[in-house]
């Protein structure tokens, strides 16, 4: 299995919070209210920069929006480990979803809600 891969990174993390005994707050209430939180952190460094600034960060900034990102996906592995979900077949499951509501021909170029199709 890959150093990276979000089996490994689970354990990783499920193995910190027992030996903490930090299972018990980790809930799927406490974890995406937690979640959430670190979201809000992420969108903090992006509040007022223009697009093309929010594309090239600084190395600093770019660094501490990376460990945002971090805490974010710590969160959401932490929350699905808790509700048994397999992340990685949930996003495939998605993709395709997603694939069926915004079909290229109709959605190329235009990125309105699937809901705003329907009125053309």
């Amino acid at each position: 299995m890959p150093k990276d891969s979000l089996d490994n990174l689970n354990t990783r993390l499920k193995t910190f919070a027992q030996t903490r005994n930090w299972e018990q707050f980790h809930d799927p209430k406490n974890l995406s209210m937690a979640l959430i939180a670190e979201c809000a952190e992420l969108v903090e460094h992006f509040q007022w920069l223009t697009p093309e600034q929010s594309m090239n960060l600084p190395p600093e900034k770019h660094d501490e929006v990376a460990l945002e990102m971090a805490d974010i996906l710590i969160y959401l592995i932490r929350c699905a480990e808790r509700l048994d979900i397999n992340l990685v077949d949930a996003a495939y499951r998605k993709i395709g979803i997603n694939e069926a509501r915004y079909p290229t021909d109709k959605v190329y170029g235009d990125a309105r809600r699937a809901s705003e199709y329907d009125k053309d």
